[in-house]
């Protein structure tokens, strides 16, 4: 089934040369650096103190509000120090830094460890807290609490889950890759999902530029008894992004400030899919996750599962030599992704990529004059007038910013990206977002 409507969106180059790279497990690091805030929400209160030992899988951050996910050791070993350490999205947040201590002690599997059997017998609030207690988030970037996003308020009706398998980003293969290994789990974890919120439609949507990942899964689909149905969504960025998913697989439209969840929809990362199915099945939280490393620096790009925690510098081991000097180093995909300060940054459970870019591939702009063109309201997935926007912003009129549907830009940078005169559009939408006063 080949769908062909969606919003918006550009073709930037694809760079997915790590889609034929399996995933294997990177070097266990010495020491992790794991932030007590890896999530939309808020920040974990501290479980553990300086001086404890701690398994791989130990509680070390309580969730502290219902939009919060708590956050576990990727390593057994002793915690060294709790304190403000760089983070690849905030700047820096409070962290626990875990020294390895050689051995590869476990926590024992949590009650919540259920069978194929029991999903079917099992209360919905089982299933839910088990999520929740593992800590699982939205792996696609956004780092949403699992948890929260498939507890919808009383009213609302949810009749079908798309699994986002678009991985839209240049260079970002993990998701393609796990389709790909681990595509029954994966469907086992769909199962989790649409039980819990009493969905009968399940759907996977593929990008056509993946065509193993999308053979994979309908294999697998043949293979279960649930009913579930792989789309093939054409290849366009940002085909990811929520709203224009469910525009191309479903044909729903979902009204400007609403959520998936008002015309009857929930969308999860094909990752996140994955991380339930460990949390559920096998009772493992989430403290390991794959990620591309890639980028024209990189000699041997690659997939890897890596521990939460793991420094960017000390994945450099696995991946080679460097063939040029890296001139920005990007955590995520090169549209939406977050250049860092420091190679002393850890990767958390929202990370997907980690780029390292040579310094004469980095274009560097000045900023021209708009044209009136309109492109950027050719290519914007939110239908916004990103430059009107823009103009808004640097008169610092907020009001009339917000009016205008500031607030409803998903930052895909697709605006910037096709803008003929490179005026960075998304950064003054992004200033203008956080600078819009709290009422």
């Amino acid at each position: 089934m080949l769908i062909k409507t969606f919003y918006g969106g550009v073709h930037p180059p694809g760079y997915k040369n790590t889609s034929s790279k399996p995933i294997r497990p990177a070097r266990i690091p010495k020491r992790v650096v794991i932030p007590l805030s890896q999530h939309t929400g808020a920040p974990c209160e501290p479980a553990v103190a300086v001086g404890d030992i701690v398994k791989k899988g130990t509680l070390i951050g309580k969730a502290a509000a219902f939009i919060s996910s708590p956050v576990h050791s990727s390593i057994s070993g002793r915690v060294a120090k709790i304190a403000q350490m760089p983070h690849p999205v905030l700047g820096r947040s409070l962290a626990a830094v875990i020294e390895n201590d050689g051995t590869i002690k476990e926590e024992d599997a949590p009650p919540g460890a259920f069978k194929d059997e029991d999903i079917k017998a099992l209360p919905k609030e089982a299933l839910l807290e088990t999520i929740k207690n593992s800590g699982i988030v939205g792996l696609g970037g956004a780092a949403f609490p699992t948890h929260v996003k498939l507890s919808p308020p009383k009213g609302k009706k949810i009749d079908s889950v798309i699994l986002n398998g678009a991985e839209c980003e240049p260079y970002l293969t993990c998701d393609e890759r796990l389709m790909i290994e681990k595509s029954e789990e994966m469907i086992k974890g769909l199962r989790v999902i649409s039980r819990i919120l009493g969905a009968d439609k399940a759907y996977i949507a593929i990008e056509d530029n993946k065509p193993n990942a999308i053979a994979a899964m309908k294999d697998a689909v043949r293979r279960t008894p649930y009913t579930v149905r792989v789309i093939s969504l054409p290849t366009k960025y940002p085909q990811g992004a929520e709203k224009s998913l469910i525009k191309s697989a479903l044909n729903r439209i979902v009204p400007a400030g609403g959520l998936p969840m008002d015309v009857g929809c929930v969308v999860q990362n094909a990752g996140t899919a994955y991380a339930v199915y460990e949390a559920v099945y096998l009772g493992r939280p989430l403290i390991e996750r794959p990620i591309t490393i890639s980028g024209d620096c990189v000699s041997e790009p690659v997939n890897l599962s890596v521990r939460i925690g793991t420094l960017a510098s000390d994945l450099l081991s696995d991946i080679g030599p460097f063939i040029a000097s890296p001139g920005r180093v990007i955590f995520g995909g090169p549209m939406m992704g977050i250049a860092q300060y420091t190679m002393d940054v850890p990767v958390i459970k929202g990370t997907s990529g980690i780029l390292f870019l040579a310094k004469d591939d980095v274009a560097q702009y000045k900023e021209g004059v708009c044209i009136r063109c309109a492109k950027c309201l050719e290519v914007c997935p939110a239908l916004l007038a990103p430059t009107t926007l823009a103009n808004l912003v640097k008169k610092s009129r907020w009001a009339e910013a917000k009016e205008l549907g500031i607030t409803q830009c998903v930052e895909c940078g697709a605006c910037a990206y096709e803008c003929p005169a490179k005026i960075p559009l998304v950064d003054y939408i992004k200033f203008g977002k956080a600078s819009i006063p709290k009422r």
